[in-house]
C-alpha cells in the first residue's frame, strides 16, 4: 500500500510538472543549452590534467588488488528513469555486489539507499580515494556522454527506485549530477527523505548561478577534507 502525501507534497509536484512542462520556453531552453556546454568543457578540460592523477589510482590500485579491475561501473537510473552505466574508479573487493546482501541489515541512512560508514568491502586505497572523492572522477566521462550533468540529483540504483514513491521519482524527470544540492548539504548527515526535498529544490530554483554555487561549494568540501562514504 502506498504510503499517504500530505498536501504540501501534492502542491509541489504540481509546480515541479508544471516547472518541467515549461522545457521549452526560451529561458530555460537557454539555460539548459548552457549547462550542456559548460558540462562538456569542463569535463574535458577536468580529464585533461586529471591525467597524471588518473594514472597513479589506477597504479595503486592494481597493486593492492592485481585480479581486480580498475574501473568499477554500476547500473544507474538516469533521467526519465533511463538505465545507464556510472563509472568510478574501483574502491572495494571485486566481489563487493555479491557481499551486499549480507551487510543490508546494517544500513546506517533511512529509506532507498544504502550507506555503511565503516563498510568491510572498502579496500585501502579506496578509503582514500572516497574520502576525497577521487573514485568519483570517471564519472567525468558520463559527463561528456550526456548520462550526467556535473550538477544534479544523485542517480540512484534500480533497487532504490524499486522503493519510490510517485513523488520521489520526481528527482528522475532531469539529467542527474556528480554533484548536487544533497552532496553540499550534509549529505550523510542528512536522510532519504531529505535528499528527495533538497533535489526536487534544485529541479525548481536550477539556473547557471545555482550550479556553479554547488560547484563552488563542492571543491570547498573536497579541500575542506569532508569525509564521504
Amino acid at each position: 500500500m502506498a504510503p499517504q502525501r500530505n498536501n504540501t507534497e501534492i502542491a509541489l509536484e504540481t509546480n515541479i510538472y508544471s516547472s518541467l512542462a515549461l522545457e521549452h520556453n526560451s529561458n530555460l531552453r537557454a539555460y539548459l543549452m548552457a549547462k550542456r556546454a559548460m558540462d562538456i568543457i569542463g569535463a574535458l578540460i577536468g580529464m585533461v590534467f586529471l591525467i597524471p592523477l588518473f594514472i597513479v589510482v589506477a597504479i595503486v590500485i592494481k597493486i593492492e588488488d592485481p585480479r581486480g579491475p580498475v574501473f568499477f561501473y554500476q547500473v544507474r537510473i538516469g533521467k526519465n528513469e533511463k538505465p545507464f552505466r556510472m563509472y568510478k574508479f574501483r574502491s572495494m573487493v571485486s566481489n563487493a555486489e555479491e557481499l551486499l546482501d549480507g551487510l543490508l541489515s546494517q544500513n546506517e541512512i533511512s529509506g532507498a539507499m544504502f550507506k555503511m560508514k565503516e563498510d568491510p568491502r572498502i579496500t585501502k586505497v579506496g578509503k582514500f580515494i572516497r574520502k576525497t572523492s577521487i573514485d568519483e572522477l570517471p564519472q567525468l566521462w558520463n559527463v561528456i556522454r550526456g548520462d550526467m550533468s556535473i550538477v544534479g540529483p544523485r542517480p540512484p540504483l534500480s533497487r532504490e527506485v524499486a522503493e519510490y514513491t510517485s513523488y520521489d521519482k520526481l528527482r528522475l524527470r532531469v539529467t542527474p549530477g556528480c554533484t548536487g544540492l544533497w552532496q553540499v548539504s550534509g549529505r550523510n548527515n542528512l536522510n532519504f527523505n531529505e535528499m528527495v526535498e533538497l533535489d526536487l529544490k534544485y529541479v525548481q530554483q536550477r539556473s547557471i548561478r545555482l550550479d556553479l554555487f554547488i560547484i563552488l561549494k563542492t571543491v570547498g568540501i573536497l579541500f575542506g577534507s569532508k569525509n564521504a562514504f
